[in-house]
């Protein structure tokens, strides 16, 4: 992909679009940033504005409060389903590619072993539910497209697992966090990284998992963030199941990344060594 071509992302103000934007500036790439409140992504004449003929589009763009979405699943599918399905069909007709950013809250997380692409989706909340039905849109627009999915992210923007255990340790109350969720705490610094990578060469085409190396459990990455910063912090191990919750969350995100890893000339990051950059800024 040259440097001039077109580039237009959706959600460029979010966690991960932010990232993004840097890396894609960075690279020299010509690129259009859209988001709230100048685009909607539930508005149809937004997407048509979005949508240019032969262009790239990075959809960034969702719904992303997995606890509210139990009480809104309309407004959830809405953006992440019914948005996405709608933006494959003016890409088809425009003959525009789009890289769709997933998750692994497509899966229910029962699995003994990481998650490959092939694995049948089976979410078991109304968030994950609407990004598996923003997959199937977008697959059925018959657009080319690419659909990466990620874990655990978290970034400089936006709210993730470490800003609220951050605000947990404030509060001077002694912290439990679950050991039973296990998976790769992957900066959007990296995700934004792997997009480029994709994109400056050819068009990848469907399904891919990213995340960080190695796993770890929710309270491994808590112990790990203490002992970095040198915070002597009372931490007690606990389950998902005695943490009250209006929505369930799978206890296995592992991802087998084997098919990114084909595609990439860098070789992916070990989650400590990229969580503790992370934690030096």
């Amino acid at each position: 992909m040259s440097g001039s071509k077109q580039i237009t992302l959706l959600g460029a103000k979010g966690m991960l679009g932010t990232d993004l934007t840097a890396m894609a500036v960075k690279r020299g790439w010509s690129l259009r940033a859209l988001d709230l409140p100048e685009f909607d992504i539930t508005q149809p004449e937004h997407l048509e504005r979005a949508v240019s003929p032969n262009s790239v589009i990075v959809n960034c763009a969702a719904y992303t409060n997995v606890e509210k979405a139990e009480s809104e699943p309309e407004l959830a599918e809405k953006v992440n389903a019914w948005a996405v399905g709608r933006l494959g069909e003016l890409a088809k007709r425009a003959g525009a590619r789009v890289l769709h950013i997933s998750t692994d809250f497509v899966f229910d997380g029962m699995l003994d072993r990481p998650y490959v692409e092939t694995d049948i989706p089976n979410p078991i909340n109304a968030y994950g539910l609407s990004k598996w039905h923003g997959e199937l849109a977008l697959e059925a627009s018959g657009c080319q497209h690419c659909i990466l999915r990620i874990e655990w992210a978290y970034g400089r923007h936006g709210v993730h697992f470490i800003k609220k255990l951050m605000e947990a340790v404030h509060s001077g109350e002694p912290l439990r966090v679950v050991d039973d969720q296990v998976g790769a705490p992957t900066a959007t610094t990296g995700v934004a990284e792997v997009i480029c990578d994709l994109l400056e060469g050819d068009f990848p085409e469907g399904v891919f998992h990213f995340a960080a190396w190695g796993y770890v459990s929710r309270y491994g990455m808590a112990q790990f963030i203490f002992d970095t910063l040198e915070m002597p912090v009372e931490l007690t191990p606990c389950k998902t199941a005695d943490f009250p919750s209006v929505a369930k969350r799978p206890l296995n995100s592992r991802f087998n990344c084997k098919k990114i890893k084909g595609t990439l000339s860098r070789s992916i990051e070990h989650w400590k060594d990229t969580l503790a950059q992370y934690l030096e800024t």
